[in-house]
This record gives structure tokens, C-alpha cells and sequence, in this order.
């Protein structure tokens, strides 16, 4: 079934026309191009709000995310599925989706492969199944990367924000011990997700080891907030064992693997279903820090880059 209309279609959206602050971010309208093969156009409901999205306005990360201007980033929804394009199967005009999409989500309509999307259960909101898709395909990409089996144990440093708490429930599925590091006010949290938490600050290396007296097999690094990668590295017992999804340049100064999502393995479809059984059982926690109008883009990327966030900031659409 495909839609009548031909053409592009004009989309309110909410971008940035050069690299910078908060300052460049606004009201922009685009021309949406016909989904093409394999894709589909989606009426986006909400979308989520990541890191990722002001690391891609002020241009910081340009190697490994160039944008063409105008630009509008995004890169999670939920939705209706609008239009599909040829040789699309899966979807239909009407069918509620979520998934990962390729920028573009701060709009009215975005296009999206089909094959990055799943079936939104009508028992998970919009706002929520909007949160779902970057932490959980980042939770299972670095899970997998990290090769770790039931009974070690994982230190994850920013545990409590949302790609830290999928991390954690994803970790609790396999057998995998986690400490987590976060600030005092979130240690509960973790408590709740099966984690054991441990405080930022002088003297981590000691509590990390009180908390776990056999040792840790893996450091995951989701904050990228201050050098702990070398202590990540000591306490693993080398860079081969610590993986970072937020610290590109102590990556490359410390000979520890960043991960960004290139890698060619299709960790989507995996991740998806995996929280989706979580949410099925009733065990997916994935709490919204903070839901604000597309129009308060700007105040929710500012939120995002002060960090210590728990759980997700989505943005609503309509």
C-alpha cells in the first residue's frame, strides 16, 4: 500500500544552518523528500533527545558526523507510518512505529528505513517508546562488543542516564554483574535496577574496588565526563577491556575502542526486541527525565548538555 501523494513535502522542523551554540538552533521548514526504496515516512509523535544531537549542532564531532546544512538531528522516533516506498512489506499506511532513523527527527515527518522500525505496543506511549531505540541499540552494541558472559562483572561509568539504565537491565538479562558510577541522589536508582552504585570523585578507584573485591572484567564509558579512562583501563587490567561510546579524543589518547554505531552488525533488530520483551514482562524501566514541546528544542538540548540526566528527554510532536 503506498501513498497517493508524489513529490516532496514541506515539514516544519527544528534545525541549524551552521555549526555552534544553542544560539543556532530554530525554526526551519524542509522539503521532505517520497520515501524511496525500503524506506517509509513517518508522522512523528515524539522523539528523543541525546547527546549525540548538541555534539552534532556545535560541530564537535564532524569526523564521524557530517551533516549537510540545513541540518536537523534526531536519530530516534515514534510515529504513523504515512507513506512507504517500493518494495516495502512490513508497513502500511496507519501502523504505529518506533525506531532509529538517520537525523531528521526534530520534524513533523521523517523518512526512515523500514527495516529500523518495530511495531509500537499500544500499552507503551508515545514519549516512551521514543526514549527506546538509540539507548537500547547502544546498550546492546556495547554489551556485544564488549564480549562479556554471565557471571563477570561490568563497571559502567554514567550509569543512570538513559543509555547507562538499559545498560543495566540488559546486563541484569545476561548474568552480568554492574557497578555503576553516578551521583549520590541516583544511587537508589541504580539499587532498583540491580546495579551497585558508587559515588564520581577522588577515591573512585578504591570504592569501585570495595564494591566489587573479585575484580572487574569490563569498563563501559557512557558520560564521558572527566578522565576515567585511565583508571577504567588500570582497573580492567588493560584498554583492550574498556569501551567508551562518549570520550572520541581519550579514545584515541589511551588506546581504549570507541564505539558510534558503524559497526556493520545489525544491533537494531536485536535491541528493539530485547526491550520490547523487557516492556512485555513488565520489567523495562527507561523513566523520562523530562518531556518538552518540539518548540522548546533549544531548553532541551540546554538540559542535555548540563548532563546527570536520569533516564530520557523526549520531545513531543503535534
Amino acid at each position: 500500500m503506498t501513498d497517493a501523494t508524489p513529490g516532496t513535502l514541506p515539514t516544519k522542523a527544528i534545525g541549524f544552518a551552521e555549526y555552534g551554540g544553542l544560539d543556532v538552533l530554530g525554526p526551519i521548514e524542509i522539503e521532505l523528500p517520497a520515501p524511496g526504496a525500503g524506506q517509509v515516512r513517518v508522522a512523528v509523535r515524539a522523539v528523543g533527545v541525546n547527546p549525540l544531537d548538541h555534539k552534532v549542532r556545535s560541530g564537535s564531532i564532524t569526523e564521524f558526523f557530517p551533516v549537510d546544512f540545513p541540518a536537523v538531528t534526531g536519530y530516534e522516533v515514534s510515529g504513523v507510518v504515512e507513506a512507504v516506498g517500493e518494495g516495502v512489506t512490513a508497513w502500511q499506511v496507519g501502523d504505529e512505529v518506533f525506531g532509529s532513523v538517520h537525523g531528521g527527527g526534530y520534524a513533523e515527518h521523517v523518512l526512515a528505513a523500514a527495516d529500523k522500525l518495530a511495531r509500537k505496543p499500544a500499552a507503551l506511549g508515545w514519549e516512551e517508546a521514543a526514549a527506546i531505540p538509540v539507548a537500547a541499540e547502544t546498550a546492546w552494541r556495547s554489551l556485544d562488543l564488549l564480549g562479556l558472559e554471565a557471571g563477570q562483572t561490568l563497571l559502567v561509568h554514567g550509569a543512570a542516564g538513559g543509555v547507562g539504565t538499559v545498560v543495566l537491565q540488559f546486563a541484569r538479562q545476561r548474568g552480568i554483574r554492574v557497578v555503576g558510577t553516578a551521583s549520590e541522589a541516583n544511587h537508589a536508582y541504580l539499587r532498583e535496577l540491580g546495579a551497585v552504585p558508587v559515588v564520581y570523585g577522588d577515591g573512585l578507584a578504591e570504592r569501585v574496588r570495595a564494591a566489587a573485591p573479585e575484580g572487574v572484567d569490563r569498563v563501559l564509558d557512557v558520560a564521558g565526563l572527566g578522565d576515567v579512562l585511565p583508571l577504567s583501563i588500570e582497573l580492567a587490567g588493560g584498554a583492550e577491556n574498556v569501551l567508551t561510546i562518549a570520550d572520541i579524543p581519550g579514545s584515541a589518547e589511551h588506546g581504549v575502542r570507541f564505539t558510534g554505531g558503524t559497526e556493520p552488525a545489525d544491533y537494531q533488530g536485536p535491541a528493539l526486541a530485547g526491550a520490547l520483551a523487557l516492556h512485555e514482562e513488565g520489567g523495562l524501566n527507561l523513566p523520562l527525565h523530562r518531556v518538552y514541546p518540539l518548540a522548546e528544542a533549544v531548553e532541551a538540548q540546554r538540559e542535555s548538555e548540563r548532563g546527570h540526566v536520569r533516564g530520557k528527554i523526549v520531545l513531543t510532536v503535534g
